[in-house]
């Protein structure tokens, strides 16, 4: 029987899931329902020091928005728990004493003071302070040392475990995205594995989770690549195979100049996180006598985003099908998905785009299904009007927030554009429109096609051009020249209203 792939999203609860973040878990949750796979969510929470208070609540509430659900974690349960390292610590503890027995780990007493006298004075040198197999014997740790005296320091003095970086070779690999990649181990450091706090650092952790948790892929952004070599290494040490790794391109600006962040987003009026995110302030700012207030970042969800459409737009950052299509829904791109496909070059967020995919996937949308998402964000519109009103405006929609604000006009009267109304009137349309009116009373029965009738014969009959009438008539009901369709317009706000208008503006 083939083996089940096994792929992971492992994020840090240091703040919220950032897109970049989400793409991640989106790209192995394809890849995983492509081949039958299982996905594991695992919270790296080993960093005890950065981590934010409900970032993990904000990581797990964004992925259930979008519609990634998981085989495995901390909330569903699994064979290969716990899913937050933070619980995982003897796990660590007894691989880690399993590289130091086999030579591939050691103690370090080094104080920092030390480490960073060495730093400065490589830099005055125009050199680079790497703690490896070049000075390692020179500084303070087990290497250098008998048992009985490190057993001795181990009781007595704070100290981290230190990865033996083999000297002077090369480490050869494979990235599905990237291809066989070379690193020359003469400038890795010997990486801590595990902290004086009695923690392992994500190196030791992810690599040993990978393992026993039977992870077959790993899926992460290229800022890892850097730590790919240490980690494969890693992986010999312990004679265990290591998975086959793909590093997805980083997310850039807009500009396509650096790395999006969550300021690029707030300066340029767009959201960088699925749910909204409140960052608190931080107390040395505070203390520091520095302007500082919490902030609050809008997330797609807010914005009136469709988690389909986001999902659509994210797979598209690095990855593409090939040909001319661009709507998919999730089942489809599940279909179309391989690794092969994403490409190395970074990927540039273009908000107008995923403005228009929105878009196309609002009009995707039956009208019940569509009332049903919106309601809840518009209650300021009534129940009872709120299925009329939307099939009016659907196919103008580009968001489903804050809609009532978008389309005032329909509810309350518009101001008047007195510029407009004469650019608009003529004596043929002026005599068009009074007689449409006075016929038209207060007959609430007409329906659209009636009412676009009467409309029509009255301009025939006062020689008026019929585009130039309904032209008049979306100036006096919408105030400006857009909106849907005149005729339309007229049926929702009802006759007696239409008449209220198109007699304000006639005089």
């Amino acid at each position: 029987m083939t083996k089940k792939n096994r792929l992971r999203f492992a994020p840090s609860p240091t703040g919220p899931l950032h897109i970049g973040g989400l793409r991640t878990a989106l790209f192995n949750y394809l890849f995983a329902k492509k081949t039958g796979g299982e996905l594991v969510l695992r919270v790296e929470d080993t960093d005890q020091a950065r981590k934010v208070e409900k970032s993990q609540e904000h990581i797990e509430n964004s992925l259930a928005w979008i519609g990634i659900d998981f085989d495995e974690s901390s909330k569903t349960g699994g064979q290969f728990g716990p899913y937050n390292q933070s619980e995982r610590k003897d796990i660590y503890k007894k691989h880690v004493n399993v590289l130091i027995e086999k030579g591939w780990a050691y103690y370090a007493f080094d104080k920092k003071e030390t480490l960073d006298f060495h730093r400065l004075d490589h830099e005055k040198k125009g050199k680079k302070f790497i703690y490896n197999a070049h000075n390692r014997l020179k500084l303070d740790n087990s290497l250098s040392m008998d048992k009985k005296d490190v057993e001795e320091r181990i009781q007595k003095e704070g100290y981290v475990v230190r990865f033996k970086t083999p000297s002077e070779t090369n480490v050869v690999f494979n990235d599905i995205i990237r291809g066989e990649i070379l690193v020359g181990t003469r400038d890795i450091d010997d990486k801590i594995l595990f902290k004086s706090d009695g923690m392992p650092t994500y190196h030791l952790a992810n690599v040993v989770d990978d393992h026993l948790m039977e992870i077959t892929h790993v899926i992460r952004g290229e800022e890892w690549l850097p730590s790919l070599a240490l980690h494969v290494l890693l992986y010999r040490a312990f004679d265990w195979q290591e998975p086959k790794f793909a590093h997805l391109p980083l997310i850039l600006k807009p500009t396509g100049k650096g790395k999006l962040s969550k300021r690029d987003g707030a300066k340029l009026g767009f959201p960088v996180y699925a749910l909204e995110w409140e960052d608190a302030v931080n107390p040395r700012r505070e203390r520091l006598g520095e302007k500082a207030k919490d902030e609050i970042y809008v997330g797609f969800k807010e914005a009136g985003y469709l988690p389909s459409a986001l999902i659509n737009y994210m797979v598209f950052l690095g990855w593409s099908p090939g040909g001319e299509r661009e709507i998919f829904s999730l089942d489809e791109l599940v279909n179309e998905f391989t690794l092969e496909k994403i490409n190395k070059s970074g990927a540039k967020f273009d908000p107008q785009k995923l403005l228009w995919i929105n878009s196309q996937h609002i009009q995707g949308l039956s009208t019940d299904k569509l009332c049903e998402v919106c309601e809840p964000k518009n209650k300021d519109i009534d129940k009872d009007v709120l299925k009329s009103f939307l099939t009016l405006v659907q196919p103008r929609l580009e968001t489903i927030n804050n809609l009532k604000e978008k389309f005032l006009y329909l509810f309350e009267r518009p101001a008047t554009d007195e510029g407009l109304i004469k650019k608009t009137i003529s004596e043929e349309v002026k005599q068009t429109v009074s007689a449409f009116v006075l016929k038209l009373g207060a007959d609430k029965s007409l329906g659209g096609q009636e009412i676009r009738k009467l409309l029509h014969d009255c301009a025939v009959q006062n020689s008026a051009k019929f585009g130039k009438v309904m032209g008049f008539c979306r100036a006096c009901i919408v105030g400006k020249m857009e909106g849907p369709d005149v005729i339309e317009m007229m049926v929702f706000i009802g006759v007696e209203e239409t008449g209220h208008r198109l007699k304000k503006f006639l005089g």
